[in-house]
């Protein structure tokens, strides 16, 4: 009789364990007091059936999360809801040059750039919304709070909190949307070679630097587009250019956009490569604000013409996804 009363507890606790692993709910609550599903971001993303075939809401109650949360390949159609944007925080604090527990998936014993995010999305069909990202370290270089790898994100009413590298945009067929998010950094804090689409987001630089670095590839017609946007800065930054090339073929545009006084009047920066001059893809479109004014503008970059504008529309740039619809 033991024995059987033993086999159906271990059954149990099987049984138990396979549906921890595999929630097959469309919704998720995640709340640090035990009141929800799961008290981590990571348990309830990693409980999610892998390659979905519908949508899984995962909500996250107020809270901070000291978390490094990791949305792996086959975790898709995810939409990550926040009780709270400012009140529900997602943040670490790795950065480039910290020692490494143990050694990474490379074999190095410390933290690069591309392993210093406090969350990494590379599942496809990601939404996030009324979040915050944030890392943490300071200003002591490289250290990224979100690092978006998946195809079809979409961010909205966001924050992503940094100083150096505070968003990275991976890969170059990767196709991402912001929608009023708020973005703070001090050097090259949106960088990477991902089509992305800003719309009516606030980019706020803490210091003189740069606010872009994209390292699109030859091959795409597009990278970074600035749409609606609003440039602001710490008081102390007074200096600060648009963007500077990553990769010789970056591009990024601003358009219908506020930029501050605290833009440079050149502009943009070629990273000490005449070369870049040649290929980068650096342009702005009807902006407006103390910084927007072009006279002395770089003369490798362009002002453009109402003509060319029109080809720069979500539908174009974003190719036969529609954030919108999503």
């Amino acid at each position: 009789m033991k024995k059987y009363v033993h086999l159906i507890s271990v059954l149990l606790l099987l049984l138990s364990v396979c549906v921890h692993a595999q929630d097959t709910r469309k919704r998720l609550v995640v709340a640090q007091d035990g009141s929800g599903d799961y008290r981590s971001i990571q348990e309830a993303v990693n409980a999610v059936r892998d390659f979905t075939y519908f949508r899984v809401t995962i909500f996250i109650r107020k809270g901070v999360y000291h978390e490094k949360l990791c949305i792996p390949s086959w975790k898709c159609s995810i939409t990550l809801e926040g009780e709270d944007r400012d009140s529900t925080i997602i943040t670490n604090s790795d950065y480039w040059g910290k020692p490494y527990p143990g050694k990474d998936a490379s074999g190095r014993d410390k933290f690069g750039t591309f392993t210093s995010y406090t969350v990494l999305i590379a599942g496809d069909d990601i939404i996030a919304e009324n979040l915050t990202f944030e890392n943490a370290a300071g200003p002591v270089g490289q250290a990224v709070a979100l690092h978006v790898e998946g195809d079809r994100c979409v961010f909205h009413n966001c924050r992503l909190l940094g100083n150096q590298d505070t968003l990275y945009a991976g890969r170059a067929d990767s196709r991402q949307y912001y929608k009023d998010c708020y973005i703070t950094g001090t050097t090259d804090f949106i960088f990477g070679a991902a089509t992305v689409w800003f719309e009516g987001c606030t980019i706020h630089s803490k210091r003189d630097s740069y606010i872009t670095a994209a390292s699109t590839t030859e091959r795409q017609s597009y990278g970074f587009v600035f749409s609606h946007c609003t440039l602001t800065a710490d008081t102390i930054a007074k200096k600060v250019y648009l963007g500077r090339p990553w990769r010789p073929y970056a591009s990024t545009v601003f358009m219908h956009s506020t930029l501050g006084a605290h833009i440079l009047p050149q502009g943009w920066h070629n990273w000490d490569k005449v070369e870049n001059e040649k290929t980068a893809r650096y342009a702005e479109y009807e902006n407006t604000g103390d910084g927007a004014v072009s006279r002395q503008r770089v003369g490798w970059s362009k002002q453009l013409s109402a003509k060319d504008a029109k080809n720069i529309t979500l539908t174009k740039v974003l190719g036969n996804w529609d954030p919108l619809k999503q």
